[in-house]
Parts: C-alpha cells; structure tokens; sequence
C-alpha cells in the first residue's frame, strides 16, 4: 500500500501541512530541496516553515537562497507573491535584529563604524567594496571618503576660494555653456551614459589628460596656483587632471565606478546648494562652503543637484596617501607603458 512518504515531496509536504504535522512537512521539503536543489517553492515553503517556528536564521537563509535564485530568473508568475512576502520578512527580521543589536549595545552602537557595521549585518546596508573598471592596485584600505585634516596642504588651498570663486563668476558671466563632461568621441563607441554629450553635467579643464589647456589656465591664476600645493600625479597622457565641474539644476548623475584605485578625488566648492549631494559607497556627503570633499571613486558613487542652483566644484585628482614614492614611480611607468600601447583613457569623478 503507497503511503505518504511514497508521494512526490512538494505534495507530501503540503498534505503534512493541512494535517498540522510540522515534522513531517520539513522532512519532505528537505526530500524537495535535495532532489531539485534550485526548486524555489520548496525554499520559500521551508523559509515560511522556518518563520513560523521563530527561527530567524534558518528563514533568513532560505528566504535569500530563494531570492537570489530569482534574480537570475526566469521567475513563474505564481511565485511573485510568495516572494514579495519573503522580502518584505528579511526586511521585518532585520529591523528586528538592528534593534536587538542597538539594545544590547547601548551608546556603543552610535560609534559611527559601529553603526555602519550594524547596518551591513542587518542587510540594511549593502556591502561597498572598491571596483575600479580599468585598474586594482591590492592592499590599499576600503575607505570611500578622507577628512580634510589628513591633508595638510588643503588649508592652503581652501584659503584661496573667495580668489577662485571670481574666476568662475568671470567665466559664468560669458553665458556660455560648459563642453559636456561626457563626449561621443570619434571613432569610438557612444558611452552608455544618459548625460552624454549634455552640458547639464559640464566640464572646463585646466589640465586633461596631462596636457594644459593654456586659454584656460591663464584667465584662472590663482585656481593654478592654488592647484600647485596639490599631490597631483603626473602621467603622461593622464595626469594632471583639474577642471570645473558644472552640474545643473535637476541632475542625476547614475551611480557608477572609476577607473583606478590608486588615486584619489578632490571637490573643492565653488557654488553650493542645499540641495546638492554626493554618495559615495555607503554614505551621503554635502557640499559645504569652504571645505574640501576628498573620496575614492573606485566605489559606487552619484551625485545629484535636486535644487534651483547649478552647483559648480573644483575638480582634481591626488595620489593616495597610503602609496608611497617608489610605488608612484612604478605605477607611472606602468601607465605611461600601457598608453603606449594606444589604450589611453580618460577617468574623471564628476
């Protein structure tokens, strides 16, 4: 005589279910699971099963093994809902574990680190790491944003922002348009960038790709010479790389990569709005009069102007400090040897 444990798995455990035999229903999802390991209506069955018995790790693991099976798709219509009510758990559960953690912790978990770390773990958070598109140098430490008092030669170059600020004023008096900060370039493929070709996010160089834009630099004495305190890099073909970078009101610039990691990003402000932001990795800056933003744009980063005002920074790029001399003098080699190959690109952070 068949009994039920002869039954296809899925359809014993849903005959266990309405029976109210809680055993005999994770003992033929495990059957399912280990018969069709991908299956996920038996994952998301055992996460619910999981979840109902108050086990948060067990249902936080089934439920994301069912999840990213689905992300790679294709996803049966019918299994939609079950897996909005697996997302909308994992997000319950981690609220949860946050306040768990914050409660046992007390004012510890305000360290900021603390508090970031917290995040990741409760899936609140993603996990940021540097991923640079051309370029990973190792051992170099996982730090989206620098503090500008780790840069001595900054005060000096913040000082000469009111001297700055005329020179762009001079230059935004012409009514003219910034060039695009993203060009079609001939005889390449059009970058997949929705802002190419767009002065919405502009650019005016002082230095691009290693070369003087001479007309330029001479109408801003003071932007050169405040640069010239600057560790900028000096790659032929690269670097120096400085510029005003213009955003218009209403843009978005989509998250993306840069293309090094052995550099960092400098933002010098110029014109400023409330309303305008830079995220970079996890977190969320402002651009504030009179201080520099120092980032590395090997991570995800955006930017957006949500205000009524074109923001309007002092771009350039400087070695990171933790590289010393005769590691500077061989990536410059290396670069410069990779050019000569003709695969010279630009890289800039907005």
């Amino acid at each position: 005589m068949a009994t039920l444990a002869d039954a296809p798995p899925l359809l014993a455990a849903q005959v266990a279910r309405m029976s109210g035999d809680p055993h005999g229903e994770e003992q033929a999802l495990a059957r399912a699971l280990e018969l069709s390991p991908g299956q996920m209506l038996p994952m998301l069955a055992m996460g619910n099963l999981k979840a109902e018995r108050g086990d948060d790790r067990a249902a936080t693991a089934f439920y994301q093994a069912a999840l990213k099976r689905a992300a790679a798709g294709p996803v049966p219509p019918e299994l939609h809902p079950l897996l909005q009510r697996a997302q909308t758990w994992l997000a319950e559960a981690g609220a949860r574990f946050e306040g768990h953690m914050r409660a046992a912790l007390g004012d510890i978990a305000h360290v900021p680190r603390v508090a970031l770390a917290i995040d990741m773990l409760s899936g609140k958070v993603p996990l940021y790491l540097q991923q640079p598109s051309m370029f990973y140098f190792p051992g170099l430490p996982q730090r989206p944003f620098y503090e500008r008092h780790e840069f001595p030669w900054l005060a000096e170059l913040e000082a000469a922002i009111p001297a700055m600020q005329a020179e762009l004023a001079f230059r935004l008096a012409g009514g003219e348009d910034f060039r695009p900060y993203v060009e079609t370039q001939p005889g390449r493929p059009a970058p997949n960038n929705p802002l190419k070709n767009d002065p919405s996010w502009g650019a005016h160089y002082f230095w691009q790709n290693g070369e003087i834009v001479a007309e330029h630099a001479a109408a801003a004495p003071a932007t050169m010479a405040a640069l010239a305190a600057a560790p900028i890099p000096v790659i032929k073909g690269r670097s120096p790389m400085a510029l005003w970078s213009l955003l218009k009101p209403g843009t978005h610039i989509q998250p993306h990569h840069g293309m090094l990691n052995t550099r960092l990003i400098c933002h010098v402000p110029l014109v400023v709005n409330a309303d305008c932001a830079l995220r970079v990795g996890p977190e969320t800056r402002r651009w504030e009069p009179g201080k520099a933003l120092i980032f590395d744009d090997s991570f995800e980063h955006e930017a957006w102007n949500r205000g009524t005002e074109t923001r309007v920074i002092l771009l350039f790029e400087i070695w990171r400090p933790e590289i010393g001399a005769e590691e500077r003098a061989a990536l410059t080699r290396l670069f410069e040897g990779i050019d000569l190959l003709g695969s010279a690109q630009g890289g800039n952070g907005f």
